[in-house]
């Protein structure tokens, strides 16, 4: 069975549109703050800001990256037919700059104590896609 696959009648998978520019941005390693620049709609983008000043130490500016990314994120899904639940499956390449964003916001909201907030974004990225935890540290 894949995420797809719903046999209890819940909300089919959103599936963001491919960004290809970005996407082939980031993975050709331009500096994640001129991707940002260029195309500040792109969830992965910010995400990837966050993870680097995670890298560094830095969780009140990945907080704030992650925030960005996170609702960049949660706007694309509503345009895309997300009604605030249902899967948004990792496997889904342009998906992960969303869920990348949401775990680095958890990771943030632990670094500086912010509990509550850690709970609520793990919990939203495993009801998003249990696969993903794992693949972003989570687990």
């Amino acid at each position: 069975m894949t995420l797809q696959e719903n046999l209890f009648g819940g909300p089919p998978a959103t599936h963001l549109p491919d960004r290809p520019e970005p996407q082939a941005a980031i993975e050709g390693g331009t500096d994640p703050a001129k991707v940002v620049t260029e195309w500040p709609d792109f969830s992965e983008g910010w995400a990837a800001l966050a993870e680097l000043a995670l890298t560094e130490n830095n969780p009140v500016a990945a907080y704030a990256y992650a925030r960005t990314g996170y609702h960049r994120g949660l706007d694309q899904l509503r345009r895309a037919g997300w009604k605030g639940h249902g899967p948004v499956p990792w496997s889904h390449r342009p998906n992960r700059g969303f869920l990348r964003a949401l775990a680095a916001l958890a990771h943030a909201a632990q670094a500086i104590g912010e509990t509550e907030e850690y709970e609520r974004c793990s919990q939203f990225l495993a009801d998003s896609d249990p696969e993903a935890p794992a693949q972003l540290g989570l687990a």
